[in-house]
């Protein structure tokens, strides 16, 4: 019996270097509108790993890398202070909604729900106590 059969092995896989032109179009088909990363690097055959690196390199910043804002410190010698960055955050402040009671009585079959200010709670309890008897 023959145990040795030629068997071919795959050729080995060689690192691909692509263009920056080739490269340049990816990123710009990814920033389409309604276009996805996954989409764009499944069309062309590329990890999407790969391609979100370009983006970033494209974007000049460090993949996995937080960035903190470049502050130039303030002078108090020379009274110069600072400017500190312009941020896209605007924070609004929001109005508190103001505290209710919220009261539901179920009797026979029909259901009451009262909303009441917690500012008259005194009324409140009033009114429950008149209802209740």
């Amino acid at each position: 019996m023959d145990t040795l059969t030629s068997v071919e092995l795959p050729a080995r896989r060689t690192r691909r270097r692509h263009e920056a032109s080739f490269k340049a179009s990816i990123v710009a088909a990814c920033r389409q509108p309604g276009m996805s990363l996954s989409a764009v690097s499944l069309a062309n055959g590329l990890n999407p790993n790969m391609v979100r690196k370009w983006m970033a390199d494209a974007d000049g910043v460090t993949p996995g890398r937080l960035v903190a804002p470049s502050v130039a410190p303030t002078s108090v010698a020379a009274g110069v202070q600072a400017q500190a960055p312009t941020a896209s955050f605007v924070p609004v402040a929001l109005a508190t909604p103001e505290p209710l009671i919220v009261i539901e009585v179920q009797r026979q079959g029909t259901c009451v729900k009262v909303t009441w200010p917690a500012q008259a709670a005194a009324h409140c309890a009033a009114w429950m106590r008149e209802l209740l008897r």
